[in-house]
């Protein structure tokens, strides 16, 4: 059959990226606890197009993806992309993994048992070189410490998301960085709480009041402490209760 793909085209322009994107897909990804855990992403796949080819092979991405998908491993994105390189006779491959990530979480009392999801994502590219970025989305909580100051009887205090994306030389697990940012923020979030947990999360929080500016300096400090990680950046938004608007913090540093 003929391939309209590989015709020449004569509009002398390159394109930086062509491929697949928004590919739901089951996966398995490492777990620090089990091993590996099965979960479903959304998947982007792209290459460089050549001023002179017409079109890329869709099929041959998923190709790929589908003999790789139960090993979606930080080492073997480097592999999944020498591969698209391979076969599109590309010079530069790029792929997004973004997926949920489930830790099963002991509420602070009770400890009673329940599964909070983490969204999360592996972001790739191989040019001559290899680069690899994992961001951990951590939802927590926070307590305007301003409010607790100048209030006689409580203090606002709302949910809050920490952005986290770091580069590394060594392997950094998920669980250690939403270690380290619900450490950074006044309290943990948790999807089961009995009373006696309700209780100890709110006095918790009280003590611990949290501004943005608080919750990126903490996360940064444990961050620049890890030899492991080369580069991080940190966005912090807090979903204001008392107001119709977010409150937005970020840093980003390269350490190496």
């Amino acid at each position: 059959m003929k391939d309209i793909q590989d015709e020449k085209d004569f509009r002398n322009i390159p394109l930086d990226k062509v491929g697949v994107s928004n590919v739901i897909y089951p996966i398995r990804i490492l777990d620090r606890q089990h091993g590996f855990q099965n979960t479903v992403s959304q998947i982007d796949m792209f290459v460089d197009l050549p001023h002179d080819y017409r079109g890329t092979h869709m099929s041959r991405f998923l190709e790929v993806l589908n003999e790789n998908r139960t090993n979606m491993s930080i080492n073997n994105l480097e592999h999944i992309l020498d591969e698209i390189k391979t076969i599109l006779k590309a010079k530069n491959a790029h792929i997004t993994v973004k997926f949920a990530y489930f830790v099963l979480k002991k509420a602070p009392v009770s400890k009673s048992e329940s599964y909070l999801s983490y969204d999360c994502a592996f972001i790739a590219s191989k040019g001559e070189n290899f680069d690899f970025i994992l961001e951990v989305n951590t939802p927590i909580h926070t307590l305007c410490p301003c409010s607790k100051e100048i209030s006689e009887f409580s203090a606002h205090n709302q949910r809050a998301n920490a952005k986290v994306q770091v580069r590394m030389n060594k392997l950094v697990w998920i669980e250690d960085i939403i270690e380290i940012s619900e450490q950074a923020a006044s309290s943990p979030l948790f999807s089961l709480l009995k009373r006696e947990d309700e209780k100890f999360v709110t006095e918790h929080s009280y003590l611990n009041p949290r501004f943005v500016e608080d919750v990126v300096r903490e996360i940064s400090l444990a961050l620049e402490k890890d030899d492991r990680i080369t580069y991080y950046n940190i966005e912090v938004v807090s979903f204001e209760s008392i107001h119709n608007h977010n409150a937005y913090a970020s840093f980003t540093r390269f350490k190496k």
